[in-house]
């Protein structure tokens, strides 16, 4: 018997596209999404939850209401999957921990989740995550590691794990992820997909477990830029617009990138992002700035200052969050992850203070440069993606831990709440790719997502075939 879905997109949009005119239906879509999970996901550790009945349930109804002449939506039958961090009616919010398990189960599913489902999306279960988001690795010392699907000997980066992994694993055309200091960046470079980080306040966090009040973004993680764009529009509505965080009305993307050839001055950060980025990260930035048409480099002053200054604020607000469990529960917490919310919860109020006075000095700073680029290019990470038991990596020519320092160019741009397009840069040998930052001034995320597209369109963001679990390097 032929596939029913054989030969239809691996997009999100392009899925859509198929149930929506008949080619395929939703049903056949997620029952596909449903048996990768089931035949590969072993070997690969993304999935927490998988909810077989409810996502089966939601697509039969999507059918029906097609059939009916009834419009299904702009994600109509694509399956997903949300970081477990977010609220799941009937599921427990682990949210990466061991601790949580003890809780209740959600009474509701985040409202991200709903906008989704509305928009005709399926969800088809909850993805594995660093403990309560204090990761870059995708290591779990509660639930294993997550494995890379394009090499399982390698990590996925973190701490939206188990998100970059079922996309990348093929399990679904896209997933939900948190960024607070990196943690959809980090996985969608070592993991070869896009992600958008957006402006701070643009998309609603209400139902997902918090890190850092000032610093947690929701994004998506996709394998084109034009489903980045569609999934921001669905969730940028009036129901999960964060308006006490600065959200801003209703500013669909989307059409940005049917003007995707329009001017834009470019810029190659210079300085700090090239010195901490090795010879592989460099040379796909720099792939990326020519294709673009960037016209020279921008030392950017402060970014150094910037990363520490998240370091203080994370590691206090995280402590802080976190400090009755601390108090009455510290041997269920990750040995690393416990060791710097204790830290974070020391930390003098006045060093805190001090680190928001350095960002909104950065803040100002970045403004400026924003005078003479509409955008800036810049690395993801300073390496691809390392393996599952290696130490330490390289930045700027001195080795470091992995755990800490994944994120050592992602984080002074979280700071200042910068939307953010990590772009794919796949080597010509085959080996593992590496993700490019495209840095835009706040509520711009229609410029980076049209400097996304373009690149796509081009072909140097091209994505292979998610792996087959048997060609993958196992």
């Amino acid at each position: 018997m032929s596939d029913p879905v054989e030969g239809i997109a691996e997009t999100a949009t392009g899925i859509a596209a198929s149930v929506r005119d008949g080619r395929c239906s939703a049903t056949a879509v997620v029952e596909r999404s449903l048996a990768r999970i089931a035949r590969f996901d072993s070997g690969i550790n993304a999935m927490t939850t998988v909810l077989r009945d409810r996502a089966l349930s939601r697509a039969r109804a999507l059918d029906a209401r097609i059939a009916r002449g009834e419009e299904p939506g702009p994600l109509a039958g694509v399956p997903f999957a949300v970081k477990n961090l977010f609220d799941i009616q009937g599921v427990i919010t682990l949210a990466g921990s061991r601790i949580n398990r003890d809780d209740p189960p959600a009474r509701r599913d985040a409202p991200s989740i709903a906008a989704l489902e509305a928009a005709g999306a399926v969800l088809v279960g909850a993805a594995g995550m660093g403990e309560y988001a204090y990761d870059f690795t995708g290591r779990n010392q509660h639930y294993g590691a997550v494995r890379n699907p394009l090499d399982r000997h390698r990590l996925p980066g973190g701490s939206s794990s188990g998100s970059a992994a079922a996309v990348a694993a093929g399990f679904v055309p896209f997933a939900l992820g948190t960024d607070t200091n990196g943690s959809i960046r980090v996985p969608a470079s070592l993991c070869g997909l896009f992600g958008l980080k957006p402006t701070f306040g643009r998309l609603g966090r209400d139902g997902v477990f918090p890190f850092v009040e000032s610093l947690d973004h929701v994004g998506p993680l996709a394998r084109s830029a034009a489903d980045l764009a569609t999934i921001h529009d669905v969730l940028q509505t009036a129901e999960t617009a964060d308006r006490s965080h600065g959200g801003r009305p209703f500013e669909p993307v989307s059409p940005s990138l049917a003007d995707d050839a329009a001017p834009m001055r470019v810029a190659l950060a210079g300085g700090y992002a090239h010195d901490n980025a090795g010879d592989a990260a460099r040379a796909a930035a720099e792939k990326v700035a020519g294709a673009l048409g960037a016209v020279g480099h921008l030392h950017l002053e402060g970014l150094a200052e910037a990363r520490a200054a998240a370091f203080v604020i994370t590691a206090a607000a995280g402590g802080a969050l976190h400090l009755d469990r601390l108090r009455h529960r510290a041997e269920a917490f990750d040995e690393e992850v416990r060791g710097r919310l204790i830290a974070g919860a020391l930390v003098p109020a006045a060093w805190v203070a001090r680190a928001q006075r350095v960002r909104r000095a950065f803040a100002d700073r970045i403004a400026r440069a924003f005078e003479q680029a509409d955008l800036l290019v810049a690395p993801a990470t300073p390496c691809s993606a390392p393996l599952i038991d290696q130490p330490t990596i390289e930045v700027g020519a001195r080795p470091v831990p992995v755990r800490a320092n994944l994120g050592v160019l992602t984080q002074p741009f979280s700071a200042i709440g910068l939307p953010v397009a990590c772009v794919p840069v796949f080597p010509d040998d085959g080996g593992m790719p590496i993700g490019v930052q495209i840095i835009g001034p706040v509520w711009r995320e229609d410029r980076v997502l049209a400097a996304a597209h373009r690149l796509e369109r081009a072909g140097i963001t091209t994505l292979p075939d998610p792996p087959d679990g048997q060609s993958a390097r196992v």
